[in-house]
């Protein structure tokens, strides 16, 4: 279903709870607008829960990645991305970094980061999932639902299209 998020704002504001992500985001891959059930991961330069989290079928969900704002290494490329968008994920939220940026941009599924960085990150096995996490002024519960385009992101704990 066509959506905006203007629209949603619109439609919905001061009748269901919207929060309104700060404007903090730049946009990857190739697909500009996505909506879905979120799924929450907590990590720390290091991905390896991420590749586990893709590689399972998603039936249309979205990530969403609180990666501690770090800009030391990137949490998600482009092997990364296209085992997600083969798998069902609609799209990635990264509060970090990615890297491949223009091979992203041939994955179909919608990204939104804080910058690129070329060095990948650790691979250690650290990271919480399913757990709240909170960064551009949103509280991101798993189970809520994102929806992205080209102004913004809008989350909401109800389905609204």
């Amino acid at each position: 279903m066509e959506f905006t998020t203007a629209d949603l704002c619109d439609r919905f504001h001061g009748t269901h709870p919207l929060q309104i992500a700060e404007p903090l985001f730049r946009t990857f891959g190739a697909v500009s607008r996505f909506h879905g059930r979120i799924t929450t991961l907590k990590v720390f330069e290091d991905n390896v829960l991420i590749r586990e989290t893709v590689a399972q079928k998603a039936d249309g969900r979205v990530l969403v990645i609180d990666g501690g704002a770090s800009h030391r290494c990137a949490l998600l490329g482009g092997n990364l991305a296209r085992l997600a968008a083969d798998n069902g994920w609609q799209g990635i939220i990264v509060y970090g970094c990615v890297r491949d940026s223009v091979e992203l941009g041939t994955v179909p599924i919608g990204i939104r980061a804080l910058h690129t960085h070329p060095l990948k990150s650790h691979q250690r096995g650290g990271g919480d999932k399913d757990c709240l996490i909170t960064f551009a002024s949103v509280n991101f519960r798993s189970d809520h639902y994102l929806y992205a385009d080209e102004d913004g992101i809008v989350v909401a704990e109800e389905k609204l299209i």
